[in-house]
C-alpha cells in the first residue's frame, strides 16, 4: 500500500499538469505557475518517499521512472511550450518553431541513455523550460529576445555540458542546498506578487541560476569524475 501510494503521488502531476494548463487556456497565467511549482514540489519529494517505501523491491513489475518521466514530460516541457504559444511571449511567426524547438529537443534528451549519469549530472540542458519560461513571463523582454533564449536552449539539449543534480550531485552539495532553498524561496514570493514582481527580488532570484550555470561549467570542464560515461535510468529527468 505505501509504494502504491507513492506511486499515486508522483502520477498526482499528471493532475496539477491538467489544472495548469486549463489556466493556460483561460489566460490565468499565475494560476497555471502556481500548479508547475506544485509540479517541482512533488518532483523533488517523490523520489525521498520512493527510496523509503522500497517501490522497486515491493512493486518490481511497475516501472516508477517511466511514470515520472511521462509527468516530467507534460509539466517541465509540454506546458511551459503551450504558455509561450497562449502568451505570445515570443514573434507569432517564431512561435511554431520555438515551441517545435522545446518539445522536440526535450524529446530528444529525456530519451537518451546518458540523459542521467550514474554520479547525478544532467547531461545538455536539462528542460527546466518551466523555469526559463517564468523568468521570461517576469522579465518583459521583447518576444525576439525570448524567442531566441528559448531557441539557445534548445540547442544546448544535443551539446553534451553535464549539469549538476542540485538534490543529488556531491561536488559543492551544502552551498548548492542551502541557496537552492533561498531560491525557492524568492520564487514563491515573485509569484506570490505576480505580475508586480519588485525588480530587486527579481535579480535577486538570478542568483541561483548564475551559480548553478558557473558550477556545472566548472565541473565539467574541470577533473573528469569517476562514472562520467556510464549511464543511469534509476532516477527523475529532469
Amino acid at each position: 500500500m505505501a509504494a502504491w501510494l507513492v506511486h499515486l503521488y508522483t502520477a498526482s502531476g499528471a493532475l496539477f499538469a491538467f489544472f495548469a494548463t486549463k489556466a493556460v487556456f483561460e489566460h490565468r497565467y499565475r494560476d497555471a505557475f502556481f500548479w508547475l511549482a506544485v509540479t517541482v514540489f512533488v518532483d523533488a519529494t517523490d523520489g525521498v518517499l520512493a527510496r523509503r517505501a522500497k517501490v522497486s523491491v515491493r512493486l518490481p513489475w511497475f516501472n516508477g521512472s517511466k511514470l515520472d518521466e511521462i509527468i516530467d514530460y507534460l509539466t517541465y516541457v509540454f506546458v511551459p511550450a503551450l504558455i509561450v504559444w497562449r502568451a505570445i511571449l515570443v514573434p507569432d511567426s517564431w512561435s511554431t518553431a520555438v515551441v517545435a524547438a522545446m518539445l522536440l529537443s526535450s524529446a530528444y534528451g529525456f530519451n537518451r541513455d546518458d540523459a542521467k549519469t550514474i554520479d547525478h549530472f544532467f547531461t545538455g540542458f536539462p528542460s527546466y523550460w518551466n523555469i526559463v519560461v517564468f523568468y521570461l513571463y517576469l522579465a518583459g523582454w521583447t518576444p525576439v529576445v525570448s524567442g531566441v533564449i528559448l531557441l539557445i536552449c534548445a540547442a544546448l539539449v544535443f551539446v553534451p555540458i553535464r549539469y549538476i543534480y542540485p538534490s543529488r550531485t556531491r561536488a559543492w552539495q551544502v552551498p548548492t542546498l542551502v541557496m537552492g532553498v533561498i531560491w525557492g524561496v524568492l520564487m514563491c514570493v515573485m509569484l506570490w506578487r505576480m505580475p508586480a514582481v519588485p525588480r530587486p527580488v527579481f535579480l535577486a532570484s538570478l542568483a541561483f541560476p548564475v551559480y548553478y550555470l558557473i558550477l556545472s561549467l566548472v565541473l565539467q570542464f574541470g577533473k573528469k569524475p569517476a562514472g562520467r560515461d556510464r549511464p543511469s535510468r534509476t532516477g527523475a529527468y529532469p
